[in-house]
């Protein structure tokens, strides 16, 4: 891991993600996220993490998948060629363009760290 990189504890993760600790918990079972743990056990995760589990909760909270559902979209990427930069509407403001360009490079990185 970067150690310049971020690290979030539950509490702060939660949070960032407007859930409650519990919450975060229950996913990173649920997904079988592996947290790193400090010597005394605490929980720290990092921005990738922050990553899948602003995902999780967009796909859970927002789309109304249910756990399974949710389980089974993160492993099938279905939602991976939805957004195909090269297609965009040239019509739209070009500082647009650049944020879907950006925003679909970060989900092709999360998928593949899923």
């Amino acid at each position: 891991m970067n150690m310049n990189q971020k690290k979030y504890r539950i509490g702060e993760l939660a949070k960032n993600l407007e859930v409650e600790d519990f919450v975060i918990r229950f996913w990173e079972k649920e997904f079988k996220i592996k947290s790193q743990r400090s010597q005394g056990g605490q929980r720290f995760y990092s921005e990738q993490d922050f990553e899948k589990f602003k995902l999780i909760k967009n796909l859970l909270y927002e789309k109304k998948f249910t756990i399974q559902g949710a389980k089974s979209e993160l492993k099938t990427g279905h939602n991976k060629n939805k957004i195909i930069p090269s297609t965009l509407d040239l019509s739209a403001s070009t500082d647009i363009q650049e944020k879907i360009k950006e925003l679909y490079a970060q989900l092709v990185k999360l998928k593949e760290l899923l």
